[in-house]
């Protein structure tokens, strides 16, 4: 059976999925995808890890088009992805709607699960986040990193901490059992991020890998992706 070899940020691991085996029935193939931090993705690409499709940030995309690792005119936008903050399923939403909401947040819980600040999209600037608003060092002991947000959202949601509270991509938020969203991060601190699909350079089965990234892009699944968390360009 044909093997389709995805690398892809978090943010997508939940559309993926959610569309695989409907997919693979229909063309009679089997998708393989490694979803994680949108960095760490881009390092296996560049380490050689098998390719057929690329599903990133629209800027990294753009880098590795034009390092000559993917193909321009194979790339179709999914959508915004905003960043939002969760906490466990079931809890009393928190307010976090305004910076001072979400530092007195911050501050009330126990711990606080994010995405490698490092490596991922969304933990890379919710760490900024919390320096503007004074409370990295503060709270640094009650930092839960982990490698991606899907890993920090089933962290926190098997932690069954009543206080915890979490911030990564929505689509992550929404596809994790346990936890539930409260809010996008406040307007003057929001991240919205494009992510796109493309082809990859070196990807083996071109035709079935282009299948894939029409079908994720196609009009006909808006709906769904808005209901994933993927929000229209």
């Amino acid at each position: 059976m044909v093997t389709l070899n995805i690398l892809s940020g978090g943010a997508a691991q939940g559309l993926v999925r959610t569309l695989a085996d409907d997919f693979e029935s229909q063309h009679d193939l089997h998708l393989s995808g490694t979803f994680g931090a949108v960095g760490a993705m881009k390092q296996k690409l560049s380490d050689g890890a098998p390719c057929d499709v690329l599903i990133l940030t629209r800027p990294m995309v753009q880098d590795l088009i034009q390092q000559g690792l993917a193909l321009a005119d194979t790339a179709k936008d999914l959508g915004v992805v905003k960043t939002g903050v969760a906490v466990l399923a079931g809890q009393a939403p928190v307010a976090v709607a305004s910076p001072d909401a979400l530092r007195q947040a911050l501050r009330q819980a126990s711990a606080i699960y994010f995405p490698d600040p490092q490596m991922a999209t969304a933990g890379i600037h919710f760490m900024k986040v919390m320096q503007k608003l004074g409370v990295a060092e503060e709270l640094a002991s009650r930092f839960r990193p982990h490698p991606n947000g899907a890993t920090a959202m089933k962290a926190m949601g098997l932690s069954k901490d009543p206080l915890a509270i979490g911030c990564t991509q929505v689509t992550e938020i929404l596809a994790t059992p346990g936890v539930q969203l409260v809010g996008d991060l406040p307007k003057a601190h929001e991240l919205a991020t494009v992510y796109t699909a493309v082809l990859a350079k070196r990807a083996r089965q071109v035709d079935m890998a282009q299948a894939l990234i029409d079908h994720l892009a196609s009009p006909a699944l808006a709906d769904l992706r808005a209901e994933l968390g993927f929000l229209p360009v």
